[in-house]
């Protein structure tokens, strides 16, 4: 299975909204100020290293991903701002 036969453009809308929904996911457990780009951001930043996944792996890293790898993803980037 080619991983490359997808756009992010033509997926762009489905991505926010599930980036969105995910957020909401987080506001409804207490994570009051959570928004969907810092979820994109959160999920994407990986992909730096490994290049595009696979639509399925995309859908999946957003949906499972869980507050405690969320709010060490900001505590990680928080400290090397700090540098």
């Amino acid at each position: 299975m080619e991983s490359e036969t997808w756009d992010y453009d033509e997926l762009s809308e489905d991505i926010e909204a599930m980036c969105r929904s995910k957020a909401e996911e987080f506001r409804l457990l207490g994570y009051e100020y959570v928004t969907g780009k810092e979820i994109w951001e959160c999920v994407s930043h990986k992909y730096e290293k490994e290049g595009k996944p696979p639509l399925y792996k995309l859908v999946n890293d957003i949906y499972s991903l869980k507050a405690s790898a969320y709010m060490n993803y900001l505590t990680i980037s928080a400290y090397r701002g700090m540098k």
